[in-house]
């Protein structure tokens, strides 16, 4: 599907009221997207949700005021402290699709995460599609760091966007949950694994749309559908 990304989003201030209203109706109408980037390189740090971000906002720094726009951290094969990207290794950017215009001149463009360099591809957009079952690799909820009360507030939140389905926190081998964690300069924040299921199509397109939690940016609280088979991560 072609996405025309030329609609106007700025509002005169000498515009109706009741069209200013419309305007802004429409805008936030517009639909999220993926704009998915393939990558040249060899690894990542493991834990890269911050570098990645600071690595990207570098090129646009605007990023830093927008609370509309998730980054998935960059799946490949862990291995020694690193992520060994592979062929099918990506950067997805979750943004509304007014807002593309902000990243898609990345292409091309080399990252610097750490001590590790990446060169981005030329992206592709793709539209959100609903799954019933989602899960987040990670997801912060600020004061809340131990299973039972972080289930819970992630339950309210659900609750909050209009969401009726379950929430789940992802388990390891043993059983325990999948307590997870990210370095953001000099701090560690913990959070854990989540899956949703239960979705209707509705309500599986608002939580990809806004999430759960914080840190969206770096890594946190972006959902995707949920596989039958885990995929290297």
């Amino acid at each position: 599907m072609i996405i025309d990304c030329s609609l106007p989003t700025q509002i005169s201030p000498e515009l109706p009221l009741n069209l200013i209203k419309q305007r802004k109706l429409l805008t936030s109408q517009l639909p999220y997207i993926d704009l998915i980037f393939t990558l040249i390189g060899e690894t990542v740090p493991l834990d890269h949700g911050y570098e990645l971000f600071s690595a990207i906002a570098h090129f646009e720094p605007e990023l830093h005021k927008l609370d509309t726009v998730g980054i998935h951290t960059i799946a490949g094969i862990p291995k020694e402290g690193v992520i060994q990207l592979t062929k099918n290794s990506r950067l997805r950017i979750r943004l509304p699709v007014e807002q593309v215009r902000l990243v898609y001149p990345l292409a091309g463009k080399p990252l610097r995460i750490g001590k590790h360099t990446i060169r981005l591809g030329i992206p592709e957009i793709y539209l959100l599609e609903p799954a019933e079952k989602l899960g987040s690799r990670i997801v912060i909820i600020q004061g809340y760091q131990e299973p039972e009360s972080f289930l819970a507030a992630a339950q309210r939140q659900l609750e909050q966007l209009g969401i009726q389905a379950k929430a789940f926190i992802t388990k390891n081998a043993d059983g325990s949950p999948k307590r997870r964690s990210i370095k953001i300069k000099r701090f560690t924040v913990v959070g854990f694994g989540l899956e949703i299921i239960n979705l209707s199509n509705e309500d599986s397109l608002t939580l990809l749309r806004h999430g759960i939690g914080g840190k969206r940016k770096m890594g946190c609280g972006v959902f995707l559908p949920v596989k039958r088979k885990g995929n290297a991560s």
